[in-house]
């Protein structure tokens, strides 16, 4: 399944939204992991903070891969794409579950919970340079 760039924000916002009313404050947790796994659990706590933040520039050039970014310019641009749905965000609270870390991609297994349901989404990364940035969403489920 193909998965558009308004899609994956989209997505990227429903599994911060997910987070909901968790305490501010609080990123994912990245000491379990050591090596590229760390520097992967590493953005993912990253994301967590910008997206509670509110910061849709951080989110956009920090933890955003730039296909990801480049491809959102055609639904006017990663800011804009994400500036109201963070804006629904009140605070977001991620726990890392796995990391599965190949080359210059990883997939990350993250589990949030609201109102009592947990989800969890899988995050697709990419290592630009030496640093990893999201780049798309994969399955979910509740």
């Amino acid at each position: 399944m193909i998965v558009s760039p308004r899609q994956t924000v989209v997505g990227l916002c429903a599994l911060a939204l997910a987070g909901g009313m968790a305490a501010c404050g609080e990123t994912a947790s990245t000491g379990n992991f050591k090596g590229e796994s760390h520097a992967v659990a590493q953005t993912v706590s990253n994301f967590e903070s910008d997206a509670t933040s509110l910061d849709q520039k951080k989110v956009c050039e920090d933890d955003l891969a730039a296909t990801l970014t480049a491809r959102l310019r055609s639904v006017g641009g990663c800011q804009t794409a994400l500036k109201s749905q963070l804006r629904a965000i009140d605070a977001l609270t991620l726990t890392i579950e796995s990391i599965d870390v190949s080359g210059t991609s990883a997939l990350a297994r993250v589990k949030s919970t609201y109102s009592g349901r947990s989800r969890i989404t899988t995050l697709k990364l990419a290592k630009e340079g030496s640093d990893w940035k999201i780049s798309g969403i994969g399955s979910s489920k509740s």
